[in-house]
């Protein structure tokens, strides 16, 4: 499997678990759902978002596959961004935050090498 389709896939199953299950997925996150009754609803739409990525990114080919990556990465940066604005601000716990930003840069990383690995091929 390339990386852009793994990265794809990825992305789809995390956007089917926060829709299925908004609660699990906040907490696996360190967020507190109990504290946030609206967070279920944010994570469903986090949801909604991942799988719209993951899917259109699977469907595109040539230089259409190139955007949507990059898509991909400029949304995961501005995760990781957000996650450091909500531990600045005392919005989440620290390890939530720091949890928060690994998986946001990890994906954008994975992003930056598939399109990488996609220019050398």
């Amino acid at each position: 499997m390339d990386p852009v389709t793994g990265l794809s896939l990825g992305r789809i199953a995390i956007g089917v678990g926060s829709i299925a299950s908004p609660t699990l997925t906040a907490r696996l996150f360190g967020l507190s759902p109990a504290n946030n009754p609206q967070l279920g609803y944010f994570a469903r739409m986090f949801g909604v978002r991942e799988i719209a990525l993951g899917g259109l990114t699977l469907l595109a080919k040539g230089d259409a596959r190139r955007t949507m990556v990059l898509a991909g990465v400029a949304v995961d940066g501005a995760d990781a961004a957000t996650g450091a604005i909500g531990i600045a601000r005392k919005e989440i716990p620290l390890l939530a935050g720091v949890m928060l930003i690994g998986a946001a840069l990890g994906a954008a990383g994975s992003g930056g090498a598939a399109l990488a690995a996609d220019r050398g091929q």
